[in-house]
C-alpha cells in the first residue's frame, strides 16, 4: 500500500509539472561587445519576463554557425555585427522576412538596409572604420601618430599594427572592402601585402585590436572607432583617427533566423531593440555607436559620421556572399598565407 501511494504521488507530481507552461525564452546570437550583449539581455528579461540564452561571437563566426545549423536552427535572432554578413544571410535565405512597424521611424541608412535585404535585416547602429593608437607608446618611441592609411606602412610601425582576421571578423572584411573601393582591387591587395609585414597579430574578433592597443600590447589597431572610444572612456591612453584618404563604415544589423523555434519572442526582441529605450542602453554596455532610432540620444563621445571623410560604401555589392567569399579567399592566398 505504501509503495502504491508513493507511486501515485510521483505520478501526480509529474502530471502537475507537465501541465505547467514552460518559461518563455529566446536564443540570441550577439555580435556586439559582451558588455552590451549582457545589458540588453538583462533589460529584455526584466521588461518581458522572457528568458534570454545569449552567445557572443564575431560576425564571421556567427554567420558560419547559422549556415551550419540551417537544417536545424538553434538560434532565434542574430543581433549586432557588421551589416555585410547579415545581407549575405538574407541572400542565402537564412533569415525571416519581417517588416517592423517602427521601420519608418529609423534613420534612412537603417531603412535602406532593410529594403535592400527584402526586409530580412535592419540597421540598428552605424560605426566608422579607422584606427587607434596608444598615446604613451607613441610618445615613448618618439614617432608621429598615423593620420592616413598610407602611414601604417611606415618603417617605424614595423610589428606595431593589429587588425582582425577577415575569415572570422566582419570588421576586417569591411576593411578589405573599404580599401578595394578606395584604391581599386589590385592596389588594395598590394597595400594589404605591405601591411602584412607591419602586423604583429591578426585577432579573431574586431574589437580585440582596440583592447590590445589600449593596454599597450600594440601601438596601433585597426577597428571601428567606437571600440577604441570605449577604451578611452575607461581611462586608457588611446586616441582614434579616421584615415585622411577616406574610409568605410558599417551598418550594424539584426536578423531573425529562418526556422526560429521561438519566432514570436524573436519578434519581441526585434521590436525592443529598435526602441529609444533599448538603444540608449549602449552606453551602459560601453558601446558608442550611432543608434538607428533618431529619438535615441547619440552618445557625446560617439564618432560622428558627418565629421569623417566617408566613401560611398557599396553595400549591395560587398554584402553578397560571392563577393565576400572571393575577397577573403584572395586575402588568404595573397596575404594571410605569406611569411612575415
Amino acid at each position: 500500500m505504501r509503495n502504491t501511494l508513493i507511486a501515485a504521488g510521483l505520478l501526480a507530481s509529474t502530471a502537475l509539472l507537465a501541465a505547467q507552461p514552460a518559461q518563455a525564452q529566446v536564443t540570441v546570437y550577439c555580435s556586439a561587445l559582451m558588455d552590451w550583449c549582457q545589458v540588453m539581455s538583462n533589460a529584455f528579461e526584466k521588461k518581458t519576463g522572457i528568458k534570454v540564452t545569449m552567445t557572443q561571437k564575431g560576425s564571421g563566426e556567427t554567420l558560419a554557425q547559422i549556415r551550419a545549423e540551417a537544417s536545424n536552427p538553434k538560434g532565434d535572432i542574430w543581433w549586432g555585427g557588421t551589416g555585410d554578413p547579415h545581407l549575405q544571410m538574407a541572400e542565402e535565405n537564412l533569415s525571416e522576412a519581417y517588416r517592423s512597424p517602427q521601420l519608418e521611424k529609423l534613420h534612412p541608412w537603417a531603412q535602406s538596409q532593410a529594403k535592400q535585404s527584402g526586409y530580412r535585416t535592419v540597421g540598428i547602429y552605424a560605426g566608422t572604420l579607422g584606427f587607434a593608437y596608444n598615446t604613451e607608446l607613441i610618445a615613448k618611441k618618439k614617432v608621429q601618430p598615423p593620420m592616413c592609411w598610407a602611414d601604417l606602412l611606415k618603417p617605424q610601425y614595423k610589428d606595431e599594427v593589429q587588425i582582425s582576421n577577415p575569415a572570422s571578423s566582419g570588421t576586417a572584411y569591411t576593411a578589405i572592402a573599404t580599401l578595394v573601393q578606395l584604391m581599386g582591387e589590385d592596389k588594395a591587395f598590394a597595400y594589404l601585402k605591405g601591411l602584412h609585414g607591419q602586423v604583429n597579430q591578426y585577432t579573431r574578433s574586431g574589437p580585440a585590436p582596440a583592447r590590445n592597443t589600449a593596454r599597450g600590447e600594440t601601438m596601433i589597431g585597426v577597428m571601428f572607432l567606437h571600440d577604441a572610444v570605449a577604451e578611452a572612456v575607461e581611462g586608457f591612453p588611446v586616441a582614434v583617427q579616421a584615415p585622411c584618404e577616406g574610409t568605410g563604415y558599417e551598418i550594424g544589423s539584426m536578423s531573425i533566423i529562418k526556422g526560429a523555434r521561438n519566432l514570436d519572442n524573436a519578434k519581441k526582441w526585434y521590436e525592443f531593440s529598435l526602441t529609444p529605450e533599448a538603444q540608449a542602453l549602449a552606453v551602459q554596455g560601453k558601446s558608442y555607436q550611432i543608434p538607428s532610432n533618431p529619438q535615441t540620444p547619440t552618445p557625446p563621445k560617439a564618432p560622428k559620421l558627418e565629421q569623417v571623410k566617408l566613401i560611398d560604401y557599396d553595400f549591395a555589392k560587398y554584402g553578397t556572399s560571392a563577393e565576400r567569399k572571393r575577397l577573403i579567399a584572395r586575402w588568404e592566398k595573397d596575404v594571410g598565407s605569406q611569411p612575415k
